[in-house]
């Protein structure tokens, strides 16, 4: 059978559905009361037919599916999602071998589903509680009529999030994150907006508001002496612009910054696209002194020589890597080819989602050269920095 929904919930109109499938009433619960908190309509199962029935009529957004489950196995769930061209956001849970987790995660992907993180039991609800509020859906056609008027409205913020380097021991350098403080639908994150700035041709306003106000705010923490460099996200259409090397080096000389305090981060997957082109504006902007970093390194398909061909400055590990390090030896092993690679290549490595201290210790050993994460900071507002640089060097913060 399948839960009902809670008294006085209907059918969410926003599509923030959740759908469980596991035989442990106590995870169901678990996962009902974190996710009904964060907004989510929430119907649980431990049948599979009911399961697969329910998954095709009530269309959740996102999936929570442990792989052993009386009667059937994840697979054969994950096959007829495919068969159902499910179009949730799946995440597998188990306490089966990691190997054996990654393996029907990319069987998933191969199938065409959008699968998501891994959740290992047991299940720890600050991760959970995190990964729900990533993954609650907005409204993408409100967003696109609101989005232009939100960039005009001042309704996006920055915060930073800041980066370690590992052999000095003191933050060296910031991400800087856009978020739009949306009038109905609160704090939404860029990965639920990016995409419609690039569908409404909004993108080229959206990065000039970033660029302008990380470049203010990194001179402002120059004038304070703490010589952090900025790293701010590009979108793949950023990078078709033949004017934004032009563009970006005119917001830096009106700040009053050099370019080199500026890292500008690309996804693998926009990196390897067009490569002329690309080779044309990233050349064009390493000229004009930007650094440039390759982000989420190891989930696309790229070919190694585009990578020794483009001019980058450092190579980001894809946090999913990092994450599962310390209990998977095959992402332990990827995490260490790629800082090798990064090196051999005179490239600076750094690696994102770093959770614990011994994740971060073991990154030190393996010679990454920065990283970032929850266990050293969440992003925080541009006026905490500072005092968080000054606390951190001075042991306060670890």
């Amino acid at each position: 059978m399948v839960d009902e929904p809670r008294a006085g919930q209907g059918q969410d109109p926003l599509g923030n559905r959740l759908l469980v499938v596991d035989d442990e009433p106590s995870i169901g619960r678990l996962v009902r009361k974190i996710a009904e908190g964060i907004g989510f309509e929430v119907l649980l199962t431990e049948d599979p037919i009911v399961f697969a029935k329910t998954a095709r009529e009530w269309r959740p957004s996102v999936i929570i599916l442990d792989l052993k489950i009386p009667g059937t196995d994840g697979i054969e769930l994950l096959r007829g999602l495919a068969a159902d061209n499910c179009a949730a956001h799946i995440v597998l849970t188990s306490v089966i071998d990691d190997k054996v987790l990654e393996a029907a995660q990319q069987l998933g992907r191969d199938r065409g589903l959008n699968m998501g993180a891994l959740l290992h039991k047991p299940i720890r609800i600050d991760i959970l509680e995190r990964l729900l509020r990533a993954l609650k859906p907005v409204p993408k056609t409100l967003l696109a009529d609101d989005l232009g008027e939100g960039i005009a409205a001042g309704q996006l913020f920055l915060e930073y999030q800041p980066k370690l380097d590992c052999r000095l021991g003191r933050i060296t350098g910031v991400e800087a994150l856009v978020r739009w403080r949306h009038p109905v639908h609160g704090i939404v994150r860029p990965d639920q907006f990016v995409a419609l700035a690039e569908e409404s041709d909004l993108i080229r306003s959206l990065t000039d508001w970033v660029i302008v106000e990380a470049t203010k705010q990194a001179a402002a923490w120059q004038a304070e002496r703490l010589g952090l460099v900025v790293a701010i996200n590009m979108s793949a259409k950023d990078i078709e612009d033949l004017a934004l090397p032009d563009r970006l080096h005119h917001h830096c000389r009106h700040a009053g910054i050099e370019p080199n305090a500026i890292i500008l981060e690309l996804t693998e997957t926009s990196a390897m696209r067009e490569a002329v082109q690309m080779m044309d504006v990233l050349t064009r902007l390493r000229l004009k002194g930007f650094r440039l970093s390759i982000d989420d390194f190891g989930t696309g398909y790229s070919s190694l020589v585009q990578l020794q061909k483009l001019p980058f400055s450092e190579i980001k590990i894809d946090g999913s890597f990092v994450m599962q390090m310390m209990h998977s030896a095959s992402c332990r092993v990827v995490v260490e080819i790629i800082i090798e690679l990064a090196r051999r290549l005179e490239l600076k490595s750094v690696a994102e989602a770093v959770e614990d201290e011994a994740t971060l210790k073991s990154l030190a050993e393996m010679g990454c050269d920065m990283a970032q994460g929850y266990h050293l900071s969440r992003p925080i507002a541009a006026e905490q920095i500072a005092g968080f640089v000054r606390k951190y060097g001075s042991g306060g913060a670890r």
